[in-house]
């Protein structure tokens, strides 16, 4: 159980930074790599502060997930990894407002029980 000190603080930093990489490229709007852009699409990405935030916090993330890799088994870290994925479609229903069907939220309550089987192992 202490591993968990150090899985789901990577965790929530993960979906924090996805959710606010969203933000960032949002806020620019799609973008393309065409041959006469390519440089200018990598400054303004690069530039954003929503991107660089969220960059930060996969960082952070990424730090307590080396740390949980060093103190249990793969084969039980890896599992909350999914969990990061149930949270952000959770998180992109109620924050943008993305449509997330019926069966999607089915899927998502499946990995989380499966993520608690993990974790009680």
């Amino acid at each position: 159980m202490e591993t968990l000190v150090y899985i789901l603080p990577s965790v929530f930093l993960g979906v924090i930074g996805q959710l606010l990489l969203k933000r960032g490229m949002t806020a620019m709007g799609p973008l393309s790599l065409s041959q006469g852009s390519i440089a200018q699409t990598i400054w303004d990405i690069a530039t954003n502060p929503w991107v660089l935030v969220g960059l930060a916090c996969y960082v952070g993330g990424t730090l307590f997930w080396l740390i949980a890799l060093s103190r249990a088994d793969l084969s039980f870290v890896y599992p909350f990894a999914t969990l990061s994925m149930a949270l952000i479609v959770v998180s992109s229903w109620l924050i943008f407002g993305e449509s997330v069907s019926t069966l999607r939220f089915m899927g998502i309550a499946t990995i989380a029980v499966g993520v608690l089987i993990v974790a009680r192992s």
